[in-house]
C-alpha cells in the first residue's frame, strides 16, 4: 500500500533502515537518500558487499549479517533481485519492505506481505519523507496532502 496513512505509519514506526544496494558514491541516488534520512534522525545500516563502510556506518554484505534489529528494508536493486531481498527481510524480522522508484516486483511483495510486512513499491523514502514531513511543500511542490493542521509529531 502506498496511501498517505501507510507511508506516515512506516516513516513514524521504522527508525532503523537497512539500505540494500547503498552506494558509497555521493552522487548516487541511494547515497543521497540514505544521507538525507540519516540527517533526519534515522539509523542507516548500509548493505553492500563492495564496501567496508558508508556514511560513517559499518557496511554489511547482506541483510542476514546485520547483528541488530532492522525495522525497514529499503531496496536500491534491480527488480529481479527483490525476491531474495524480500525473503531475507522476512527472515530478519523487518516490519516493512520499501522498493525504490522504478523497482517493482509483485512476487517480492507477495512474499513480504504474506509474512506480515508492510510493502511500499515504486516510491522513494527520501521524497516521501520530504513530502509528508520535511517541507517539500515549502518549495511549491504539490504534495497532495491537504490539511489545515501540521502533524503534532515527527517520526524521529
Amino acid at each position: 500500500m502506498s496511501d498517505i496513512a501507510t507511508l506516515r505509519r512506516v516513516l513514524r514506526d521504522c527508525h532503523t533502515i537497512a539500505v540494500v544496494g547503498l552506494s558509497a558514491d555521493w552522487f548516487r541516488p541511494s547515497n543521497f537518500a540514505a544521507k538525507y534520512m540519516q540527517q533526519h534522525g534515522y539509523r542507516i545500516i548500509p548493505v553492500n558487499p563492495k564496501y567496508p563502510e558508508i556514511l560513517g556506518e559499518k557496511c554489511y554484505p547482506d541483510l542476514r549479517s546485520i547483528p541488530e534489529k532492522v525495522d525497514l528494508v529499503d531496496v536500491f536493486r534491480k527488480p529481479a533481485d527483490c525476491v531474495a531481498v524480500a525473503q531475507d527481510a522476512v527472515a530478519i524480522g523487518a516490519k516493512a519492505l520499501w522498493l525504490q522508484i522504478g523497482v517493482i516486483n509483485e512476487e517480492a511483495k507477495r512474499i513480504a506481505e504474506a509474512a506480515g510486512l508492510t510493502v511500499v513499491m515504486d516510491r522513494c523514502v527520501k521524497i516521501e519523507y520530504a513530502r509528508l514531513y520535511g517541507g517539500l511543500n515549502w518549495f511549491g511542490v504539490n504534495t497532495r496532502v491537504i490539511s489545515s493542521r501540521r502533524p503534532t509529531w515527527l517520526p524521529h
